[in-house]
């Protein structure tokens, strides 16, 4: 059993930058490829990218790319999603999710298969 706990949305205007964190609990941390995912009001929930259980790989969305970017720290049991240039279009409930021994890439077609979800936490992008 994995219990994930996402951190450090919150409001900031059009160009800044937020760093999102998901703790996790259980000690098989590194066994999960972590994923990053959001839900805009009104619109599907979307992958956003992922990094793969032995650190190696990470995937991003074609949006994200170049301005997001996911990190792990298995000694702590936590995954960051630092975020530069937000955008309006970045506005949205982001959630992270686990899932054991996937591919970073094959994440996002796990999407709402993956094993387990933190709650989300809200980003607003003001412009």
């Amino acid at each position: 059993q994995v219990q994930l706990v996402e951190s450090g949305g919150g409001l900031v205007q059009t160009g800044g930058s937020l760093r999102l964190s998901c703790a996790a609990s259980g000690r098989t941390f590194s066994s999960y490829t972590m994923g990053w995912f959001r839900q805009a009001p009104g619109k599907e929930r979307e992958f956003v990218g992922a990094k793969s259980w032995s650190g190696a790989s990470t995937y991003y969305a074609y949006s994200v790319k170049g301005r997001f970017t996911i990190s792990r720290d298995n000694a702590k049991n936590t995954v960051y999603l630092q975020m530069n240039s937000l955008k309006p279009e970045d506005t949205a409930v982001y959630y992270c999710a686990a899932h054991p021994f996937t591919t970073a890439q094959r994440m996002g077609a796990i999407g709402k298969q993956a094993a387990y979800w933190g709650q989300g936490t809200q980003v607003t992008v003001s412009s």
